[in-house]
């Protein structure tokens, strides 16, 4: 099945490669994050790199854009030998990439985003006015409209990533490099991105795709490279493989695409909402009146569009934010403001919670693995040395312990968590609210960039969870996840439930439905299918 780089070139054109990189190593210290990397994309194609999280794939783009420079190995750019010591070199030799992370100025206009670093001469005006035409021409050309006035805090995300795009066609890149370009996207957006990608690849540029999403890379790619603890293991032609032989490549064992969970055995009610209502800072309601029940045994999903609500319902669960209306844990009210609303509070009653945006409200970055461990749950005896002093040994030996069942990477527990791949960072917030044995776990995006094997693992957690009689609130914005994971599924527009869900007697159309906001089915179907 796999074939070399070079055989694969030679069969796609006798033309030069967009790229390629030659004998590529990379270490940090003691880590060998890329080692004899050998790849070559053709001109014009759009080529797929995928592999766990830490398999080394950012660590090769970023050798290539500049950001890293190599200890050995040669990059070719069009056939040619191209040093790249900075991104401003890339850039120059056609280079452009898109973060996962966007790099754009919330409070600067698209326009000012565009130009900003590629400004000519001392009057902003001419750069500006410039710009505002070669984006007109961009946009028209690519299919990638965005108002030029706008600014950016006030994009969906979906259309600041058109943004990032429009930046590197600005500086003429040929080369386009996309680091989990749909993390963050609805489906919608994600499939509007594809269509942009295949208009881009139509005018002969070159996409180079690092996703986990096998998925997307069946859909989008020409051909894929797989890598795989800092080495390169197989480069194919994509309609030559399938998603279950990328994930063994990517894992090096055979991995469940599916997952495999027996009925539920619903028991009491742990979790009761009613007419829970959240208004945001502004006094815009962003939760109308939701009402809902979560038993021991069972999943309940929430699908919607993001930014319909499930944010909000999240944080008022969880006591991050004020919320009037009603919640009830195994029969005991819950304060919504005042003392005893508070995250902390939400832990001490039995509520474990992995939130959605895990750098914001999940870690603290600077800080150790081993210290993150210890948040919201600092107070538990088996970390106490004393009334004053935490036992840090303790919560290092269990910090390690966690690591080892859910397979960080690097197991280091003094490793501070920005030094860690987001999949690993996923990881390791996992670990410390699952294992803590919650009556409600609230988990919120818990596979968002996170690769295959991590996937299947973070699935099997959660449903173990629930085999163990516990509740699980699930808000995710990938569909398949959703009606794979759920026993019940809630959909969510609007800051409103549209309606409750069997995933066995649905579908994408149907939820895709009701998270627009149409509702056609009887209020008699929607009684019989909830608990």
């Amino acid at each position: 099945m796999a074939a070399s780089a070079d055989n694969m070139g030679r069969q796609a054109t006798a033309a030069p490669f967009a790229i390629e990189l030659k004998g590529i190593s990379k270490a940090f210290g003691p880590v060998q994050a890329n080692k004899d990397i050998n790849i070559a994309v053709p001109k014009g194609t759009i080529h797929g790199i995928i592999g766990e999280n830490g398999a080394g794939k950012s660590t090769l783009m970023s050798i290539l854009y500049g950001f890293y420079k190599a200890d050995s190995g040669q990059i070719l750019v069009g056939g040619q030998p191209t040093p790249i010591p900075d991104s401003q070199s890339a850039i120059r030799a056609g280079i452009g990439m898109v973060f996962q992370h966007f790099k754009l100025v919330q409070n600067f206009t698209v326009l000012e985003n565009i130009v900003l670093g590629a400004e000519e001469g001392a009057l902003l005006n001419t750069s500006l006015g410039k710009a505002r035409q070669v984006l007109k021409d961009l946009a028209q050309e690519y299919g990638l409209n965005v108002d030029p006035d706008a600014l950016i805090e006030d994009l969906s995300v979906g259309h600041q990533q058109r943004v990032e795009i429009l930046k590197a066609l600005y500086r003429q890149a040929d080369i386009l490099i996309l680091d989990e370009p749909t993390g963050v996207l609805t489906p919608d957006e994600a499939d509007h991105l594809f269509r942009i990608l295949r208009g881009l690849k139509d005018q002969g540029k070159t996409i180079i795709l690092i996703t986990h999403k096998l998925r997307e890379i069946m859909e989008a790619t020409d051909n894929v490279s797989v890598m795989r603890r800092g080495t390169m293991v197989a480069t194919v032609k994509t309609r030559d493989t399938s998603p279950e032989q990328l994930a063994e490549l990517m894992v090096g064992r055979k991995v469940l695409l599916e997952v495999e969970k027996t009925p539920p055995a619903p028991g009491k009610v742990v979790l009761s909402v009613q007419d829970l209502r959240v208004r945001d800072e502004h006094g815009v309601e962003r939760l109308k009146g939701v009402s809902l029940d979560i038993r021991a045994g069972e999943i309940l999903g929430i699908a919607g569009v993001a930014g319909n609500g499930q944010s909000e319902l999240l944080a008022a669960l969880g006591g991050m934010t004020k919320a009037s209306g009603t919640i009830t844990l195994n029969g005991v009210p819950l304060p919504l403001s005042g003392p005893g609303s508070d995250g902390q509070s939400r832990r001490e009653a039995g509520i474990a919670h992995v939130p959605e945006d895990r750098h914001h409200h999940g870690l603290i970055l600077d800080f150790a693995a081993w210290e993150n461990v210890a948040f919201g749950y600092h107070n538990d005896p088996k970390y106490q040395k004393s009334a004053l002093f935490m036992d840090n040994d303790a919560l290092r030996a269990d910090t390690e312990k966690k690591m080892a069942t859910y397979d960080v990477r690097p197991p280091i527990p003094t490793l501070e968590a920005k030094n860690f791949s987001g999949g690993n960072q996923q990881k390791i917030v996992v670990a410390r609210e699952v294992e803590q044995n919650p009556d409600l776990l609230l988990i919120g995006q818990p596979t968002r960039g996170v690769d295959i094997g991590a996937i299947e693992f973070i699935h099997k957690q959660i449903v173990a969870l629930r085999d163990a009689g516990k509740a699980i609130l699930l808000v995710s914005v990938e569909l398949d996840e959703i009606m794979s994971l759920s026993d019940r599924i809630a959909v969510m527009f609007d800051g409103q439930i549209m309606g409750m869900r069997d995933p066995a007697s649905t579908d994408e159309r149907e939820l895709g439905m009701l998270m627009a906001g149409m509702t056609g089915t009887s209020d008699a179907k929607l009684k019989k299918e909830a608990y």
